[in-house]
């Protein structure tokens, strides 16, 4: 079946069922009356089969309909799981993992290993770090959490047709609810161990994982930029071997860097769908009740309106004298969403993605391996709920003489 007749086939069921009224938004200022001027009516989530099974009941906090129970939950982890001062207390911690990852690159330095798979390396660091925060010790062989997280992330992000189609659900055209429930049965395993409240932090982790090694790849295809991000942890690091989590606040062109990636390489390139809890006329637009909107972060972030020139270009000067960042108080920029709904762990992920790269470019030069170009570096994206690499980013590390 074409892609066209697959199309035609949706419109006809579409029209002899109930459809669900969905509307995305692509533009920062459709995003800022949806997500700032009318937040308040656009704070609740629809009920997702995905969300059902992984969430019990949508019991978790980012699937969870508004109200007082999601209210309660997220002062909940907000205080008391991703305050200031429990991140700050993780501090050693997240050191300790980082240094245990330099060493075992410096061997592979010294070894003149020709090649170094980095997108895995990130991925078992921030496994090591999640499991130390939720456990107490390093990676938990009792469960692969990373691929649990990873399969969470593509059947949640999978376009559903049963979602926008109810009555399709019930014969699971795609497979869904079937890995669904497999899925659903690894959760659990987890579960026993660690409480629901703890799995964001899993999430944070993976998702950092993802943003660490799109940054990386940038970094790689335009050395001009990272001996520029070099230079600049010299002169705020000095002659200290590693990396401290008070110099990340002074290091400026690293900032512009990340808030570069993110606008390329969005960790979601659709934010978890809003749902309305009224009717609403917006622009001369009615809106029904239970109607869904979702927020093109990828579309936004290459919108040549916001940004002036050279969109597809991996520029971060192009946010010198800007007030824009990631936390979703502007709109032009919006990786974890904004208002309400916007990622309560954006605080915990930034630091590891700030400290974990500012510590790859302070310790080592990277280069292609096998006289790879930069042009030939593979930047195909894998889509779900997060949107990693296709492949993996492999690269040559060499020691760097600090003074």
């Amino acid at each position: 079946m074409s892609l066209i007749q697959f199309a035609t086939l949706l419109v006809v069921i579409g029209a002899l069922g109930r459809s669900v009224p969905t509307i995305v938004v692509s533009t920062s200022a459709a995003s800022e009356l949806f997500l700032k001027t009318h937040d308040k009516i656009f704070a609740s989530r629809p009920k997702l089969q995905a969300a059902e099974y992984l969430w019990y009941g949508t019991k978790g906090m980012i699937f969870s309909e508004y109200g007082t129970y999601w209210r309660n939950l997220r002062k909940f982890c907000t205080l008391g799981l991703l305050s200031s001062t429990k991140i700050a207390s993780m501090a050693k911690m997240r050191r300790e993992e980082l240094v245990l990852l330099v060493e075992s690159l410096k061997i592979a330095a010294r070894n003149c290993e020709v090649v170094v798979y980095v997108s895995q390396k990130m991925t078992l660091l921030m496994e090591d770090m999640t499991c130390r925060m939720l456990f107490g010790k390093s990676r938990d062989e009792r469960f692969d959490l990373n691929a649990i997280i990873h399969e969470l992330t593509i059947i949640v992000g999978a376009f559903n047709i049963a979602g926008f189609i109810p009555f399709l659900g019930a014969l699971d055209p795609q497979g869904l609810t079937r890995r669904l429930k497999e899925t659903n049965r690894a959760v659990d395993e987890v579960l026993k161990t660690i409480s629901d409240e703890h799995e964001q932090d899993a999430r944070d982790g993976y998702t950092s994982q993802i943003a660490i090694t799109w940054i990386m790849s940038e970094l790689l295809r335009h050395p001009r930029v990272m001996k520029k991000l070099q230079k600049e942890v010299q002169n705020v690091v000095g002659d200290c071997e590693f990396v401290e989590e008070s110099h990340i606040l002074k290091l400026d062109y690293l900032d512009m860097i990340v808030k570069e990636s993110m606008r390329l390489h969005p960790v979601a390139t659709l934010l978890p769908p809003h749902e309305s809890m009224e009717d609403i006329v917006i622009n001369g637009y009615h809106i029904k009740k239970k109607s869904r909107i979702i927020a093109n972060n990828w579309g936004i972030g290459r919108d040549p309106r916001n940004w002036s020139e050279n969109v597809e270009e991996f520029l971060p000067e192009r946010f010198i004298g800007s007030n824009v960042d990631c936390m979703g108080n502007n709109f032009q920029l919006i990786p974890i969403g904004s208002g309400r709904r916007s990622c309560h762990g954006i605080h915990l992920g930034t630091i590891m993605v700030k400290l974990v790269v500012t510590q790859l470019v302070h310790t080592f030069d990277w280069e292609f391996p096998f006289g790879m170009s930069p042009d030939e570096l593979d930047m195909e994206e894998l889509f779900g709920a997060t949107v990693p690499r296709a492949t993996h980013l492999l690269a040559a590390p060499t020691l760097r003489s600090l003074p």
